[in-house]
């Protein structure tokens, strides 16, 4: 197959390798460690091995089809599920998960009569409902719960954590992290275990960590978003000394003409149900990409020449071309945002191909 087939996502490994091991020893600098999220790679065993390679050896995923693509492909890794299993997936996670995060007893009860069927430990952590309102165990019930599991065979808890900024938005400021951390002194110190992981958040933790003097008991994140794309989620600034631009979205030209900037006629709704509106930017040269919403998150794309996006539907991107002489055959190459790269990572229809260069 032709390598510059589009649309593709070029993947600097160098740049990703740069990124993981920077982020490790910034991390190890005050003892946290990481677990590398491949969710939003789809699993890729390449993105993956280098991970591995750069010290970052526990990665963490939502889809066990992921965990299970890693293993088979001999990644040295602990493979973590990263959110609570569902029932009928049990099994699953048994033999693909070495971890898995839970919030509801019925489903680790289910985990501990299948981990005995097969004669092994599962490990699970406890996810405490911090604010941000995804999932979670409220912190009053968090004894009740560990006192539950205690009894139950074939399963360990080797830690608890917490979500913060996917869903509410909740910051993980100093004062979640010292709740999450007396939290985790309390259990230890009740039920007589050490938690092995007392895993604190995700790339959104990184103004904490940066300002806070103390860690306490926080001594895992789980990062994606700022080892892919080299920023902080809170307000998506640059993290020093990281790369922003490890993937590269390129889509190519496939109708470039002078047109009118206005549509000429009554207007409805779009195929998606919208009903646009269109500033009057006088004859400007549309151009069209042979890619789409069915392909790539179109709005969190940006263009690496100065050219703007007008609009999308399923299969085709219109743009601006303003001063660039964009013809038929040429590449448009942008960058992503973390919703633009798993929507292109997770997309059957974009090529993905590896690149070795700083």
């Amino acid at each position: 197959m032709n390598d510059l087939i589009t649309p593709r996502v070029e993947i600097n490994l160098d740049k990703l390798a740069h990124n993981a091991e920077k982020l490790f020893n910034l991390y190890a600098s005050k003892e946290i460690g990481i677990m590398g999220v491949t969710k939003a790679i789809c699993g890729q065993t390449e993105i993956a091995e280098v991970l591995v390679n750069k010290g970052i050896c526990i990665l963490a995923d939502t889809k066990i089809i992921n965990l299970k693509k890693m293993r088979d492909a001999g990644i040295k890794a602990e493979f973590v599920l990263l959110r609570t299993p569902a029932l009928s997936e049990v099994e699953l996670v048994i033999k693909h998960a070495d971890i898995s995060m839970n919030t509801e007893i019925a489903v680790i009860k289910s985990l501990s009569e299948t981990a005995m069927k097969h004669h092994t430990l599962h490990k699970i952590i406890l996810m405490i409902e911090m604010g941000d309102l995804r999932e979670g165990i409220m912190p009053l019930q968090l004894d009740w719960y560990i006192q539950e599991i205690l009894k139950l065979p074939g399963i360990k808890i080797v830690g608890i954590g917490a979500n913060f900024s996917c869903f509410g938005g909740v910051k993980p400021n100093e004062e979640k992290m010292c709740t999450l951390s007396t939290l985790a002194i309390q259990a230890e110190k009740k039920f007589s275990f050490p938690l092995v992981y007392v895993t604190g958040g995700n790339s959104a933790n990184y103004n904490w960590f940066t300002t806070a003097e103390k860690m306490g008991r926080i001594n895992n994140l789980r990062l994606g978003e700022s080892i892919f794309l080299g920023r902080e989620t809170l307000l998506g600034k640059k993290i020093p000394e990281l790369f922003t631009d490890v993937f590269t979205f390129i889509s190519e030209v496939i109708e470039s003409k002078i047109k009118s900037s206005v549509p000429d006629g009554e207007i409805g709704r779009n195929a998606f149900g919208i009903t646009p509106i269109w500033p009057d930017r006088g004859q400007i040269r549309r151009v069209i990409l042979g890619v789409g919403i069915q392909d790539v998150l179109v709005s969190g794309l940006t263009p690496k020449m100065d050219i703007d996006i007008l609009g999308s539907s399923s299969d085709h991107t219109i743009l601006d071309a303003k001063k660039e002489d964009l013809k038929v055959g040429d590449e448009v190459a942008f960058n992503l945002n973390y919703g633009a790269l798993l929507s292109v990572m997770t997309s059957p229809y974009v090529m993905k191909k590896f690149i070795h260069t700083i």
